[in-house]
C-alpha cells in the first residue's frame, strides 16, 4: 500500500519482528534454519535403498519420541500431506459402525463432504457448529465413530482437552491433529487414529503426511474391508493384514527425501529445545502475548467465543469496533484485507489475513518455530495497520 497523508500521520512502531513469517501454513521455518543445515547424501538415491529406509525411519523414531507416543502405536510416513492422511484413515476405517462427523470450520467441513458426498455413508451424524464455536461435544455418540479436528485451522477453535472422550468407547475416535500436535497436550489413550504433517508446528515442508494408528485402529483394518475401491495410496492392508513396513519407512509411494532431512532437521531442533515441553512452552508464550494485547485492545477481539477454546497455534482475531461494525458488509470484509496488505507491503508481517472461507479477520500462527519475541513485537503494528486503515476508510 502506498503512503498516504493518512498513514504518515502515525506513528511506526519502533521494533519490528525480526521474521515476518506469521502464515498458518506452509509456516515458519524453525529459529536459524538454512537449506546448508540439512543432508543431502541421500539424494539422487533410492528412497528403498538402505540409507533411504535409514533416513526415513530416522524421522519416524524420532517423532515417536518427541511426541512421547505410547509403545504399541505406529507412524508412519504417508502420500499428500494432512489431507492425504486423513483421507486413508476415512477410506480404510470408516463403513464398520455409524460416524459421528465434528465440523466447525471448513477443514471439518470437508471430512463431513467426504464422508457424505464421496463415501456416501447411511448412517452419518453431523454435529457442526459456526465460527467461532464448537459442537456438543456432551452428544457425541462413542459408541459410533467419531471423526473431527483436534484444532479448526480456519476457525482458531480448539476442543479443550480430551476428557469429552470416553474410556470404554466401541467406535474409533479419528482425529485431524495437524495444527494441533507438537503444539497442544494430546490424550494419545483417547485418540485411535491422529494424522498431522509437518508443514505445521515443526515449520517442514509440504507433500508427505503422517499417520499414526492404536492397536484398535490396527484391529478395524485387518478385521473390516470397505465395500469400495481403495486407490493404492490409501492402502494399509494386504490380504487381511497390516502392511506394517509403512511404519518401518517403507512409503506407499515415493517420497521426496529433501522433504525428510528437512523433517529430521526440524526434529533434532525440537530435542534441542527441551522435545515436546520446549515445543509447547514456545507455543503457550506466543499465546499469552497474544492474550495480554486483546485484553487491552479497543477494536480486536478472539474469534473463539470461549477463551478455554481458542487456539495457541492458529489465532484467529475479529475486529469488534463499533465503528467497524457499522460499515456495509464488503466494507467488513476489505478491512483484515487492507491491514495484512499494509503490514506486508511494510515487511512487518505477512500472510495473516483470515482463511478465505472464515469470517473476515486476520489469523497469526502461533506455533513453537515463531519466536514468541516476534509475537510480541508484531502486536502494536497491528494496532498501528488498523488505525491507519481506519483512517482511511473514515475518509473515503
Amino acid at each position: 500500500m502506498a503512503q498516504t497523508a493518512e498513514n504518515t500521520a502515525f506513528a511506526k512502531p519502533a521494533l519490528r519482528p525480526a521474521s515476518p513469517n506469521f502464515s498458518s501454513g506452509p509456516c515458519k521455518k524453525r529459529p536459524g534454519w538454512s537449506a546448508s543445515a540439512l543432508e543431502t547424501e541421500i539424494l539422487g538415491r533410492s528412497h528403498r535403498s538402505k540409507l533411504g529406509k535409514q533416513r526415513l525411519e530416522e524421522v519416524i523414531d524420532r517423532s515417536r519420541a518427541v511426541l512421547n507416543l505410547p509403545d504399541d502405536y505406529l507412524l508412519g510416513v504417508v502420500p499428500a500431506s494432512d489431507t492425504g492422511a486423513v483421507e486413508m484413515a476415512l477410506w480404510s476405517l470408516l463403513g464398520a459402525r455409524g460416524v459421528d462427523m465434528l465440523a466447525w470450520e471448513s477443514f471439518g467441513a470437508t471430512w463431513v463432504t467426504d464422508v457424505v458426498k464421496q463415501l456416501k455413508l447411511d448412517d452419518v451424524r453431523t454435529l457442526d457448529a459456526d465460527y467461532g464455536k464448537l459442537p456438543d461435544l456432551g452428544s457425541v455418540d462413542f459408541d459410533r465413530d467419531v471423526v473431527f479436528t483436534w484444532n479448526g485451522t480456519t476457525a482458531g477453535v480448539r476442543v479443550p482437552n480430551g476428557d469429552w472422550i470416553a474410556d470404554d468407547r466401541k467406535g474409533l475416535t479419528i482425529c485431524d491433529a495437524t495444527s494441533a500436535i507438537f503444539a497442544m497436550e494430546l490424550p494419545w489413550d483417547k485418540l485411535d487414529v491422529v494424522t498431522y504433517s509437518w508443514q505445521k508446528v515443526l515449520g517442514g515442508e509440504g507433500g508427505h503426511g503422517v499417520i499414526i494408528l492404536s492397536p484398535r485402529a490396527v484391529a478395524r483394518l485387518e478385521s473390516h474391508t470397505p465395500s469400495w475401491p481403495m486407490p493404492k495410496i490409501f492402502r494399509m492392508t494386504k490380504g487381511g493384514k497390516l502392511i506394517d513396513g509403512i511404519f518401518r519407512g517403507e512409503t506407499i509411494n515415493t517420497p521426496s527425501m529433501l522433504v525428510v532431512e528437512d523433517a529430521i532437521d526440524a526434529l533434532k531442533w525440537a530435542e534441542d529445545i527441551g522435545g515436546l515441553d520446549g515445543l509447547l512452552a514456545r507455543t503457550r508464550e506466543n499465546r499469552a502475548h497474544l492474550d495480554a494485547w486483546l485484553a487491552t485492545s479497543d477494536w480486536a477481539a478472539d474469534l473463539a467465543e470461549d477463551p478455554a477454546t481458542a487456539s495457541n497455534t492458529s489465532m484467529c482475531i475479529k475486529i469488534v469496533d463499533p465503528w467497524a461494525l457499522a460499515l456495509p458488509a464488503d466494507q467488513q470484509a476489505a478491512l483484515p484485507k487492507k491491514i495484512s496488505q499494509l503490514l506486508e507491503a511494510e515487511n512487518v508481517a505477512l500472510d495473516i489475513n483470515g482463511y478465505r472461507d472464515a469470517p473476515a479477520g486476520l489469523r497469526i500462527w502461533g506455533g513453537a518455530t515463531v519466536e514468541p519475541s516476534d509475537i510480541k513485537a508484531l502486536l502494536p503494528w497491528l494496532d498501528w495497520a488498523y488505525a491507519v486503515v481506519k483512517a482511511e476508510f473514515s475518509a473515503a
